[in-house]
């Protein structure tokens, strides 16, 4: 341990937070960031004596770690001990973030990570993307001349070793903060080279959006534009300015959107008739001719799923089925219940609050609102735009799919949530906002 007491504070303040944003960057790829979390708990472990603990600082923790806690909690539920510790397994990023990171959080630099995270990862879609067209021509021809095009934004996630909502969802965060970075950059009198670099990545960040084109994301990542912008702008600018830059974002996201749908028209499909089509038919998608092509996406699959999961859940009250046991009860129940189609992909909830309802009876949803609604209290106490979007983006992503259940949902939420408590830390414990570079 004499190691300790060689290394300087700075350099120490500068592998940390070197951590953070590189384990941010590689969220999408569920191995070398699983690697690279293990490398820093271990970093953290060996200085293990620089972390300090408050009274609001452990109050956090136990939210933060809440999913994982319930997990321990009901562990006794489960049918099988192997599957059960699996699924425990899963939540262990839970803890680590909140236990060094809340234990260093005078040292994170909200800012300057959210600055290289959105960078980075905006260019190293960039190159993924470059790699899908080089790599995947015949897709790429496929999609420019109209066909397939629903499944564009699948195979090019699938190329990534992703699925598609989840990756959208970690890029409609990166736009939103590039957003928030193009803003302050004008505000700020950035230099011209800087402003522009900010545009390009705030404009290519949009575009990925569209490119994967994921429902939730693209509502998400509008509605975080418009909380940033007004959130941001209008307790910083004066109206002229507003005005001014109102119809510049305008101008500039119609542009790439009118450009994409033009050479997209299946978006006008997606985002109306495919969308609600069959709402009548809930419950009984076996019904519908060929379900796998008409409705594999729609709605009326997942209100099914919803409907089920509800029914099986009212079934195992007050206590649930176990961590380990919802999805293959839900499959059975499917399978009792004659929905066929449901039984043969083997549908997950895709509502996190109905998934925990599922597994943990009443306790399972109480615990999903207070986790992700830590993070609403802390954007709106810091009356910080960017946390309130993540908090926007997660609650919301969360009522269409289960992110709770997936790595790059566990960890990408227990990652910023600690930043954000951390951030929250500061500035009640300071009157002084972290430097932002």
């Amino acid at each position: 341990m004499h190691y300790t007491m060689t290394i300087s504070e700075k350099n120490f303040n500068k592998i940390f937070n070197g951590f953070l944003t590189v384990i941010a960057i590689a969220m999408i790829f569920r191995k070398p960031c699983t690697l690279l979390i293990i490398v820093f708990a271990a970093f953290n472990l060996f200085f293990i004596k620089k972390t300090n603990y408050t009274k609001q600082s452990l109050i956090l923790m136990v939210l933060i770690a809440s999913p994982l806690l319930i997990e321990i909690i009901m562990f006794w539920n489960n049918d099988s001990f192997l599957k059960g510790m699996k699924s425990l397994e899963k939540y262990s990023s839970l803890l680590v973030f909140s236990m060094f990171i809340l234990g260093n959080y005078q040292r994170i630099r909200f800012y300057k990570i959210l600055r290289f995270y959105t960078i980075a990862t905006t260019i190293l879609l960039l190159f993924f993307f470059f790699r899908f067209v080089v790599y995947y021509p015949e897709l790429m021809n496929k999609y420019l001349n109209g066909i397939d095009l629903w499944e564009m934004g699948y195979a090019f996630s699938n190329s990534i070793g992703i699925h598609a909502p989840a990756l959208n969802m970690h890029l409609a965060f990166v736009s939103i903060s590039c957003l928030y970075f193009v803003l302050e950059g004008f505000r700020t009198n950035d230099q011209k080279v800087l402003r522009w670099i900010n545009c390009f990545v705030f404009v290519l960040s949009f575009f990925f959006i569209l490119f994967v084109n994921t429902r939730m994301a693209l509502f998400n990542v509008l509605i975080g534009f418009i909380l940033v912008f007004f959130g941001e702008v209008f307790r910083k600018y004066n109206y002229r300015k507003v005005l001014g830059l109102l119809g510049i974002l305008i101008v500039v996201l119609g542009t790439v959107f009118f450009f994409f749908v033009q050479k997209n028209p299946y978006m006008k499909e997606k985002y109306s008739s495919v969308t609600f089509a069959y709402m009548d038919k809930v419950g009984k998608l076996d019904e519908i001719e060929n379900p796998e092509a008409k409705v594999f996406n729609s709605l009326v699959t997942r209100v099914s799923i919803w409907k089920s999961a509800w029914e099986l859940s009212l079934q195992h009250l007050p206590f649930g089925v176990g961590a380990s046991d919802g999805k293959p009860e839900l499959v059975k129940y499917f399978k009792q219940t004659k929905q066929h189609f449901l039984a043969k992909y083997e549908f997950p909830t895709h509502n996190q609050f109905l998934d925990y309802l599922l597994k943990f009876g009443i306790l399972g949803p109480i615990i999903v609102l207070l986790y992700i609604g830590t993070i609403g209290y802390l954007g709106i106490d810091l009356k910080n735009a960017i946390v309130f979007s993540f908090f926007f983006l997660f609650f919301t992503s969360n009522l269409t799919d289960d992110f709770l259940l997936r790595f790059d949902g566990i960890a990408f939420s227990g990652l910023w949530m600690s930043v954000f408590a951390s951030y929250w830390m500061q500035k009640n414990t300071a009157d002084k906002e972290p430097t932002m570079l």
